[in-house]
């Protein structure tokens, strides 16, 4: 069975929790910051580790000196669902302090 969307209370709900992280349309957004491009780099790669364990996948883009991810569920119609608030929270545990671009 696909995962139920959440509702607009929840997603707000959620988003308070994790700071930096916003709705966007249909799908929850971040941007980091790092020190430089072999930073970031190391993000990407520690974030597709955490995205195969979870079997969740974000779009997520390498800049220079900067991380991007955008996700939602299209298993659940490109519905925000909590398997995408359980990525955002992982990928805040691998990438703490880093300010949003």
């Amino acid at each position: 069975m696909p995962p139920e969307p959440l509702s607009q209370k929840e997603i707000e709900d959620r988003l308070a929790e994790l700071p930096g992280w916003t709705l966007d349309g249909d799908r929850i957004t971040r941007s980091y910051r790092l020190a430089d491009h072999f930073a970031a780099t190391a993000l990407v790669i520690h974030v597709a580790q955490v995205q195969e364990e979870l079997g969740h996948h974000s779009d997520l883009t390498l800049g220079y000196n900067t991380v991007s991810l955008a996700v939602n569920t299209h298993s659940a119609g490109g519905a925000v669902t909590e398997q995408d608030f359980e990525l955002a929270r992982r990928v805040e545990a691998l990438a703490p302090g880093h300010g949003v671009r």
